[in-house]
């Protein structure tokens, strides 16, 4: 029996030919098929005014992939720069640290803006992008910072220190279309920046999904309807109106408060009013039932139009709180005014949980790592861990297949990113080859393929 690992070898310096981030250079070559950098470097000179060196924008494309591929500093783009023959003038770590901090927030706004042109036009290649409806997920997460050092950090609600960013996914992808760097002590339920942060991602968002969802619009403009998803940091009379004069629709989870608690005790002595809840297959969810409550709970201080909707479950052991005190059951709810059926309702707002997979994706690529003591250079690198998470999904959407089309980051840079390949020079050109045996070497090819058709 042999119990040895590895193999014996002699370990030299010297390795020529060699690829270490064959699926990396395969990201890289999609922005570019997108024209991301492109536009993310003419939105630069045209709001700076200024021709630096290294291009702006393959400078932030170097960035998006050094996030991709686990990057957690500026010092981490030194291993791009090392496969010249794949990523050729990357810039030093120096330079792109000065970059991240001169991208004041008209820059990035502007970034953006060329961001969002990219995005239409690969939703136009996803007619599934819809599949799931409009719904934009708000959510906030905190980040511990260990340094007292940087800019607007401060303590928070759960006893640590740092930030505490707010973010708005789309359902149907997974992408982060808004963004919000905030001290760690800012109030969850802060009306003003949820407000903010859906006028950005709306602006995020292709014209015809725009349409109807400024502020004041006339709701007869609107051709594809929104809703807003929020927790109960939603909850507030600001988001919901802000909602309102945009046409969007809302679905926020309630706070436990006197009238709740009379309605839903008034709804217990009423068994047939209750309707079984489905999972999100639609299959029966065991033990559980739904209600809606409107009519026993005043809501003159909502809009017109606003339902309650609460779900019983049997208690159980870990129980998150609940809107009534009982030794049965735990009792959820939440506000919307949307139509339809109150178990629909029901099933359609628990797939808010998606953002935890959402901002797991985020804190596993550059999220926990604000490398910076200024606040707004901080801001320009969360803006750019989303747009790298956007990168990435859309890479998943547009060139996967099967169960990499949904895996998450630490899967794709063991299987794919980091896939190991030879350099060889035949007919005047650089080929690349995967190794021998990669388990998904056929994945990385399929993408290759699957991206020359992008035109």
């Amino acid at each position: 029996m042999n119990a040895t690992s590895t193999a014996r070898v002699v370990v030299e310096s010297g390795g020529k030919q060699v690829a270490a981030h064959a699926g990396l250079h395969a990201l890289g070559a999609f922005a570019d098929r997108l024209g991301l950098g492109a536009a993310i470097s003419e939105a630069i000179i045209r709001t700076t005014g200024q021709l630096p060196l290294h291009d702006r924008g393959k400078v932030m494309i170097h960035l998006l992939l050094l996030l991709a591929g686990g990057g957690e500093s500026c010092a981490d783009v030194e291993h791009l720069r090392a496969q010249r023959a794949l990523f050729p003038d990357v810039c030093s770590d120096s330079t792109l640290y000065r970059s991240l901090r001169a991208l004041q927030p008209e820059v990035v706004a502007a970034v953006k803006e060329a961001v969002a042109g990219v995005r239409s036009d690969v939703w136009r290649r996803l007619p599934g992008v819809w599949r799931n409806g409009g719904i934009l997920d708000f959510d906030a997460s905190l980040v511990a910072i260990h340094s007292e050092n940087k800019e607007r950090t401060g303590p928070t609600y759960k006893g640590g220190f740092g930030f505490h960013p707010l973010f708005c996914f789309f359902d149907g992808t997974g992408e982060t279309l808004a963004s919000m760097l905030r001290p760690g002590n800012d109030a969850a339920n802060n009306a003003a920046d949820h407000v903010t942060l859906l006028d950005e991602a709306i602006a995020q968002m292709p014209a015809v999904f725009r349409a109807g969802h400024h502020e004041g619009d006339d709701p007869q403009l609107v051709r594809r309807q929104l809703t807003a998803r929020a927790d109960s940091a939603g909850c507030t009379a600001g988001f919901v109106q802000g909602c309102r004069t945009r046409n969007v629709e809302f679905s926020v989870v309630a706070r436990s408060c006197r009238q709740i608690h009379a309605a839903i005790s008034f709804a217990l002595d009423d068994e047939a009013r209750w309707k079984p809840a489905v999972r999100q297959d639609g299959e029966p969810r065991t033990g559980a039932t739904v209600t809606e409550l409107t009519e026993l709970c005043g809501l003159s201080g909502w809009p017109e139009g606003t339902r309650l909707m609460v779900r019983r479950e049997p208690l159980h052991p870990g129980a998150q709180t609940s809107l009534f005190p009982s030794l049965e059951y735990r009792f959820w709810g939440f506000y919307t005014d949307g139509d339809g059926d109150p178990v629909e309702l029901d099933r359609v707002m628990r797939a808010h949980a998606h953002v935890e997979d959402h901002i797991g994706r985020l804190k596993d690529s550059g999220l926990l790592r604000f490398p910076f003591t200024d606040f707004d250079a901080n801001s320009a690198w969360l803006a750019a861990v989303g747009f790298s998470a956007d990168l990435v999904r859309w890479f998943q959407m547009l060139c996967l297949t099967g169960d990499l089309r949904g895996a998450e980051p630490k899967a794709l840079r063991w299987r794919l990113w980091h896939a190991p390949a030879r350099l060889i020079r035949s007919g005047r050109q650089t080929i690349l080859r995967v190794l021998d045996g990669w388990p998904d070497a056929d994945a990385l090819l399929g993408a290759h393929r699957r991206m020359a058709l992008i035109t």
